[in-house]
């Protein structure tokens, strides 16, 4: 089993309705939109989840699309994936020390767990999330 593993994607959208009914009817994603209060996100369900909406099958994942206007910088404005870790201050140090940049500070995304941009040695966009506790 490895360490810290990409448990979500994420992709930016300019019409909800259009990604959602092409990542629908292209590959059979279940496309569920989320209300104003978080942020017009899309829900994009590409395997089976349990009652606690964890994936059913080892190395899959879901994920999501966001409102890219929603993004004041622009250069956020881009496909990322979420990696989990047990420790959100703990990773972010990690990041620092490998040489990379955290991105503000630790959010919380009700129901879910703490979460944080940051930016890699190469300038690549990538969340960490330090999933709630059930």
């Amino acid at each position: 089993m490895s360490k810290n593993p990409v448990i979500h994607f994420e992709m930016p959208y300019k019409d909800a309705k259009r990604a959602s009914d092409f990542y629908n009817n292209a590959f059979g994603w279940g496309m569920m939109k989320m209300g104003d209060d978080m942020g017009g996100y899309i829900v994009a369900q590409t395997a089976d989840t349990d009652e606690n909406r964890m994936v059913k099958t080892p190395g899959t994942i879901n994920g999501g699309l966001y409102d890219e206007s929603r993004v004041e910088n622009p250069e956020d404005r881009t496909v990322h994936v979420i990696i989990s870790v047990e420790n959100i201050n703990k990773a972010m140090e990690d990041v620092k020390a490998a040489g990379g940049t955290v991105k503000g500070e630790p959010m919380e995304v009700p129901g879910i767990g703490k979460y944080v941009t940051i930016l890699d040695t190469e300038g690549n966009a990538v969340g960490i999330l330090q999933p709630s506790r059930k």
